[in-house]
């Protein structure tokens, strides 16, 4: 049996994948060599891996927990939602369809080949795999065909840990029940279990931890108290990403509804004196916004739709008038321009809709997807900046030739004439401290200095401390065959 351990919640939303990231660093940091392995995962914040393909961003941020560059093995199955009913497949890194929900159901068992392949490879490579589970293992209506929770570990032969919420309330029901609707071959590969983010004496839970112990026979693994910087690390879900607010400089953020790569938000929330606000749908853009950001999209067409449907485009016309800035960044940037085709119906039906003609430019969609880890130079300051690129589609227009990002000697981005509306396609821009002064400066917003590449270090090092004060895991180690080091 290959050395791993399976991390699955009793419920979404749970802290999996931060866990996971904590559990990797404290191993890392016992000397083991650690990977970590989501089968499927469901988002549209992904990461452009170093072998050429994408996964999602939270496995992104634990393949840096364990000191590694992210591979396409580490999440091998990626669902993209592009509508309520449908998503695109991303097997291994590449595009392999966009399917319905109820299609995807009946296809999804033919993909646990690549993903025990995905994993094999990741265990033959490293000490220990700590693998994310997905949802619910308790969701048995989905059990057939599985591959995310119970299905993958019973086929890989994983031992599980589940993770109870217990800021939600009713945790005790959350794991006996799990307990009681499970089938005796899943519920014995459940070993031990924790309960996540409690506020307050944990001692106060003893007896709750003994009670689940009684009816479920699972190791207790320990109470992980509310870790309070977690939203300094980079968030996978856009409702973790937080609104600070507070700051001199005020930036304003529409949540669109397929919002897609809007980790480009999280060194600016990490930044004192910088307020970044998340609108959602209904409520206006702020009169007194500095800068608004119009985020990546996965469906651009459709999220277009949605964003003049809040009224938002009259604010943003609002906005400019006042002398306000707008940045927009991949699908966010083909919005401000004055059109969108999509002749071969990639995101939908086939169609050509106006933008928001705040620059003037155009774009065509095209079925190639551009994936690439790029560096790029700040033309106005002469800043070095790593991003990547990860979108369909092509965009030109006479305010493409005001480009204020350059990559390999090719001209990036765009600029309206008065420089108050840029656009550009490279993610992870703010992630760069010169740039990011530098980008500020330019229009008189003075920012504080701050290392954010440092800070994700120092707060996953701080969370691999706080987990190992409140978790054994030196048991944890055990149940998954790895003797224990420390």
């Amino acid at each position: 049996m290959a050395k791993a351990i399976m991390i699955q919640g009793a419920g979404s939303n749970v802290g999996k994948s931060i866990l996971v990231a904590g559990i990797a660093r404290a191993c890392v940091r016992r000397g083991l060599s650690v990977a970590p392995f989501k089968p499927q995962n469901m988002s549209n914040n992904a990461a452009v891996t170093a072998d050429g393909g994408e996964i999602g961003r939270a496995q992104a941020l634990q393949a840096r927990a364990c000191g590694l560059d992210p591979v396409v093995d580490m999440n091998p199955v990626l669902l993209k939602p592009e509508t309520d009913v449908g998503a695109q497949v991303i097997i291994q890194g590449k595009r392999f369809a966009t399917m319905k929900a109820r299609d995807y159901g009946k296809q999804k068992a033919s993909l646990l080949p690549p993903v025990l392949e995905s994993f094999h490879r990741l265990s033959r490579q490293h000490d220990l795999v700590i693998v994310e589970g997905a949802g619910s293992p308790a969701e048995v209506n989905l059990r057939a065909g599985d591959i995310a929770n119970m299905g993958f570990a019973a086929a890989a032969n994983v031992p599980v840990v589940l993770i109870g919420d217990i800021d939600r309330g009713g945790v005790i029901a959350q794991m006996v029940g799990t307990h009681a609707v499970l089938p005796p071959a899943d519920r014995a590969l459940i070993k031990g279990f924790a309960i996540n983010k409690f506020r307050g004496d944990t001692s106060l839970f003893a007896d709750g931890m003994r009670i689940i112990d009684e009816h479920t026979g699972w190791a207790p693994l320990g109470i992980i108290p509310w870790f309070p910087d977690a939203w300094k690390l980079p968030a996978e879900d856009v409702m973790d990403v937080a609104s600070r607010t507070g700051g001199d400089i005020k930036i304003a953020v529409p949540r669109l509804n397929r919002i897609a790569n809007f980790d480009d938000l999280d060194p600016l929330s990490a930044v004192p004196g910088i307020s970044v606000e998340i609108i959602p749908a209904g409520r206006p853009l702020p009169g007194d916004a500095d800068l608004v950001i119009i985020p990546g999209s996965k469906s651009t067409i459709a999220d277009l739709a949605h964003f003049r449907a809040q009224g938002w485009d009259v604010d943003l016309q609002a906005h400019v008038r006042r002398g306000g800035r707008v940045l927009g960044i991949c699908g966010g940037y083909q919005m401000l321009g004055q059109r969108i085709a999509d002749p071969d119906g990639i995101e939908g039906p086939p169609s050509e809709v106006a933008g928001l003609g705040h620059l003037d430019i155009s774009t065509v969609m095209k079925p190639q997807k551009r994936l690439a880890l790029t560096k790029a130079t700040y033309l106005p300051g002469g800043q070095s900046v790593t991003g990547y690129e990860i979108h369909l589609g092509h965009t030109s227009g006479p305010d493409c030739r005001r480009n204020w990002l350059s990559i390999d000697g090719r001209g990036e981005g765009a600029a309206s004439a008065d420089g108050r509306v840029l656009g550009c396609y490279l993610h992870g821009l703010f992630s760069a401290d010169a740039f990011r002064e530098a980008f500020f400066a330019q229009w008189g917003m003075m920012t504080e200095k701050y290392n954010y590449e440092a800070g994700v270090d120092t707060t996953l090092d701080q969370l691999s401390e706080h987990l190992e004060a409140a978790m054994d895991i030196d048991r944890l180690l055990t149940l998954a065959g790895v003797v224990a080091q420390g």
